[in-house]
């Protein structure tokens, strides 16, 4: 099975400070893969350099066998590449349909998509992903009315009403309790069935309920790779990490 997308070697120099050291990451299709490590470990920079917002002053970022590493942050986003952000990005005076409906709109100018409404086929599109994040009751209601958690949830359904294979969450459960946290657990490791995803996170609680392979960073590096219970185990890991927030 070819790759969906591979990291190879990538280096981000800041005047001398490398916030990735010649990190390399692979993923297949239909994969969640999570990336843990301690604070300036280099994962929002990965993030940032998979989606184009940052350049890489070394190595190659290969999708779908295209280099993407110099394209403009636009083209990666057409090519099927959508980030998620730890803050909730919804728009708070539109109800959480019109949210998705916006996000699944190709022409992307709010006040064209919202002012020639919803045809009916794409509604039932918005309907079952809704249905698929839980807010299907609440379809109707203004986005900033919604909990904190069904705001991440939100826009877990706006980033898969872009229609994106690779998905990128930056740490989905900020500020969520332990119930919220396990629904999204559940709910993230139901889009390896259609989606590849790529999470970013430190709380190893959600971790262990995402069942996922786990590749440790530390200090721009690759460190190790592994189930959880493998990285758990990992001498060095605990040393770097998981020692400090057990």
């Amino acid at each position: 099975m070819s790759a969906l997308l591979c990291v190879d070697g990538v280096s981000v120099d800041y005047s001398g400070f490398k916030a990735l050291d010649g990190f390399s990451l692979t993923l297949q299709r239909g994969e969640v893969r999570v990336v843990i490590g301690p604070n300036g470990a280099g994962k929002s920079t990965l993030c940032d350099t998979i989606i184009g917002r940052v350049r890489p002053t070394t190595g190659r970022v290969v999708f779908r066998g295209e280099e993407i590493q110099r394209l403009p942050e636009q083209d990666i986003v057409a090519r099927g590449i959508c980030r998620k952000f730890q803050a909730p990005g919804v728009l708070p005076s539109l109800s959480v349909r019109d949210n998705v409906a916006l996000a699944a709109r190709r022409d992307r100018r709010w006040w064209h998509s919202l002012g020639t409404g919803i045809p009916a086929a794409e509604r039932e599109g918005i309907a079952a992903i809704l249905a698929q994040v839980g807010l299907g009751d609440h379809a109707d209601r203004p986005a900033g009315e919604l909990a904190h958690g069904q705001k991440q949830w939100l826009e877990i359904g706006m980033v898969l009403a872009t229609g994106a294979e690779l998905i990128l969450l930056d740490e989905p459960t900020a500020g969520m309790g332990p119930a919220e946290t396990r629904r999204t657990a559940d709910l993230i490791r139901g889009l390896g069935a259609t989606r590849t995803v790529l999470v970013i996170d430190h709380d190893m609680s959600f971790v262990e309920q995402l069942d996922a392979r786990v590749t440790v960073m530390h200090q721009g590096r690759f460190l190790c790779e592994g189930s959880i219970a493998q990285v758990r185990a990992d001498p060095e890991v605990a040393a770097v990490y998981l020692g400090h927030t057990a």
